[in-house]
């Protein structure tokens, strides 16, 4: 098996007491840094840099690929560490040839590609500060990231890209197809300037901004975190230390955006890790992509899972005589296996025997679904209704959901492979303190905790707290085992007119479990009763053959049961589309904007209020 190099665990600085007061290291918690700027250091040991990161990576002599690059549909070229290493440093030294170079800040406009990480490790070398814009943005939402990042170029993927961002008179402007002739000026600049890159690479910091990461904005403009080189080292570093979350061998999908900050986190981690990246610049061929790739670690929002398990369910349903019989059996066989894994407790031989059995003729076809081989699943950006988990977790696919927030370079909890419990997002990472308030509020401290928003100091001091506690906006409860479970957005929390506080999140969950439900938004702020705008999975309520209002109210009917009078749905309308990203009502992690969806369908709301 490959071995991993060895690195300096950041976190045995944490531990090691209080930093020394250093005067630089509060301008850059309160102010926005000059990216130029130097804190004053407080150890000889090696800085925690994203050249770092990939210097180490690419010089471990690992024999596996670095990543497999999609270069028709179907077909996949399989790079080698080596390639890669060359490919960055010929882009690196073209962007210095170029004067790009510490402190400037530069666009990607680009889907999930190969292309997108390795021009992403080429700024970081040379001091650049990646600004990511979501592809699928308006013309107007990219124009502000950029702007307010001040970027002197952007790498766009395509001529869609290039009329959102030509009108902005960049001074850099590079299309995928440049990149070729930029590491053909990079290696006539590196031959002539042999030290230039290594020089340029040594002057960056840990406590040197490597990255913008601009939040959804759901009532205003997005807020642009200022991620450190030390943050995500730091970030990647304790992944590392959670046992048999990832492996040598791993092939990893990634499809998530890389301008969120997990779908960079997964990009980091596999330099960091030293696994395969295979990469899909499609979410919506995900389910074609799975049986090619055949992945052993697939990092998702529930969206990807939640699907699927409407499919399972509905082939499920939809079985009869022998084949429904030794589905039931199966799942129960699972279900007993789940609560002793759960547990930490050996399977009793009879049992291991049937769940072998069961994993024959039933688990392997779910699996199929996954690609075969899938040995995790990593559910983030969003919530994972239990049930999904305790599902698959029974057909032997284990999920593990996670919390966390750019605010803190993505994760502040994960359950563990060998520790975890469904329904809530897992005991803290390795080096984070987590803790709530007085008023149920999550806070949370680590070396992982941001810089700041860009240029807006009070919405800083809004959720950065003296002592180094991050304010993270979500309520939640923390058990004696040390398990975080999240109850909901602290500002989505609803009072209804009669005073009683409840958490949409768990009804829309719920509902959500249902193979007729697709979405479905909770509503009931200052108001007499709860209600719900649903919107449909339509190829299920075909093949159901049914009456939509009574499959609907059935749905309904069984989550009310579970829940406390107030917090029963009392009506609902069922709206004639999903809530889309193209219309502005669901975040890159297709999180629900509840203000936007509530505006829009402003009537049908009120018509649910009549009398």
């Amino acid at each position: 098996m490959l071995t991993r190099p060895k690195l300096i665990d950041p976190f045995q600085m944490v531990r090691m007491g209080p930093l020394p007061n250093c005067r630089g290291m509060q301008e850059v918690r309160r102010n926005q840094p000059d990216p130029s700027h130097k804190v004053c250091r407080v150890n000889s040991q090696p800085e925690r840099t994203i050249p770092r990161l990939w210097r180490d990576a690419v010089s471990a002599r690992r024999t596996g690929a670095a990543y497999l690059a999609e270069t028709e549909p179907g077909r996949w070229r399989e790079v080698s560490w080596d390639e890669a290493a060359r490919t960055v440093d010929e882009l690196a030294n073209g962007l210095l040839a170029r004067g790009i170079g510490k402190g400037d800040a530069f666009g990607i406009v680009c889907r999930t590609r190969l292309e997108w990480t390795l021009f992403d490790f080429a700024l970081a070398l040379v001091g650049g500060i990646t600004a990511p814009v979501y592809p699928n943005t308006t013309a107007k939402e990219a124009a502000y990231v950029l702007q307010h990042s001040e970027a002197v170029g952007a790498l766009l993927e395509d001529e869609s890209q290039l009329a959102k961002v030509e009108p902005l008179g960049l001074a850099h402007v590079l299309m995928l197809d440049d990149l070729d002739r930029l590491r053909e000026q990079g290696t006539a600049y590196g031959r002539e300037h042999p030290n230039a890159l290594a020089q340029a690479s040594a002057a960056v910091g840990e406590e040197d901004l490597y990255t913008y990461i601009y939040t959804s904005g759901t009532t205003g403009p997005p807020k642009g975190c200022m991620i450190r080189h030390r943050n995500y080292y730091a970030m990647t570093s304790c992944i590392e230390r959670i046992e048999d979350l990832a492996l040598d061998e791993d092939v990893m999908l990634l499809y998530l955006p890389l301008a969120h900050n997990f779908g960079r986190l997964m990009s980091l981690w596999g330099a960091y890790g030293g696994f395969t990246i295979a990469f899909c610049p499609d979410p919506y061929t995900v389910v074609d992509v799975l049986p090619l790739v055949r992945p052993t670690l697939l990092p998702s929002v529930p969206r990807v899972y939640e699907k699927a398990h409407t499919a399972v369910i509905s082939k499920l349903e939809g079985a009869s005589g022998l084949r429904r019989r030794l589905g039931d059996w199966a799942l129960r066989v699972g279900r007993r296996v789940s609560v002793l894994r759960q547990q930490g407790k050996p399977l009793p031989h009879a049992l291991a025997l049937q769940h072998r059995l069961a994993d024959r003729l039933v688990y392997s076809k779910v699996k199929e679904r996954f690609g075969g081989r899938l040995r995790l699943g990593i559910s983030g950006g969003a919530p994972l209704p239990k049930e999904i988990a305790e599902l698959f977790h029974a057909f032997d696919l284990l999920i593990l959901e996670g919390w966390g927030l750019t605010e803190c370079t993505t994760a502040a909890a994960v359950n563990r492979p060998r520790r975890f419990r469904f329904g809530t997002v897992g005991p803290a990472m390795p080096g984070f303190e987590v803790k709530t308030d007085t008023e149920g509020e999550l806070l949370i401290r680590s070396e992982t905790v941001f810089a700041g928003y860009l240029k807006d100091d009070e919405a800083t001091r809004a959720v950065l707290m003296d002592d180094g506690w991050l304010r993270s906006g979500d309520v939640g409860q923390i058990d004696d085992d040390g398990f975080v479970t999240i109850t909901d957005r602290k500002k989505d929390i609803i009072v209804t007119a009669g005073g009683k506080n409840l958490a949409p999140q768990n009804i829309e969950n719920s509902l959500k479990t249902s193979r007729y439900i697709s979405q479905g938004l909770v509503i009931g702020d200052r108001r007499p009763y709860v209600t719900a705008l649903i919107t449909l999975d339509e190829a299920e309520v075909a093949k159901a053959n049914g009456d939509v209002q009574t499959l609907v109210q059935q749905a309904v009917d069984d989550v009310n049961r579970e829940l406390s009078r107030f917090e029963q749905v009392k009506r609902f309308a069922v709206v004639p589309r999903e809530f889309s990203a193209e219309e502005g009502e669901v975040t890159p992690t297709l999180k629900l904007k509840r203000r936007v969806i509530e505006e829009r369908f402003a009537e049908e709301i009120e018509r649910l209020y009549a009398p």
